[in-house]
């Protein structure tokens, strides 16, 4: 069963919108992707990153603790890593520990 990807309440395979909190579900025949969602802010991460991603703080924040501590010790790959990390949390592609998208409120 899918789960919506604002508040992760269980939705109906064909269902448009969530009957829980009302945000638009995306189709997943338009290659959207509806799922479990992570307790972790898409903002918090998107900021952490701007601020303070030569340090990894953000992957530390989504449970990474690994890849926090090599971009920790490396000052986020002299700033490679830290810029792929942005755009990845800028297009939604960077998940927490457990595979689940950043929450979006």
């Amino acid at each position: 069963m899918p789960f919506c990807h604002s508040c992760g309440a269980e939705v109906n395979e064909k269902a448009v919108v969530c009957v829980k909190c009302g945000v638009a579900l995306s189709p997943a025949g338009a290659g959207g992707q509806v799922g479990p969602v992570s307790d972790k802010e898409w903002l918090v991460a998107l900021l952490l990153c701007i601020f303070l991603g030569g340090f990894g703080i953000h992957r530390f924040y989504t449970g990474h603790i690994g890849i926090g501590v090599v971009q920790l010790l490396t000052l986020g790959g002299c700033g490679i890593w830290t810029l792929i990390d942005l755009i990845m949390i800028i297009t939604g592609g960077l998940k927490d520990a457990q595979g689940r998208a950043l929450k979006k409120s």
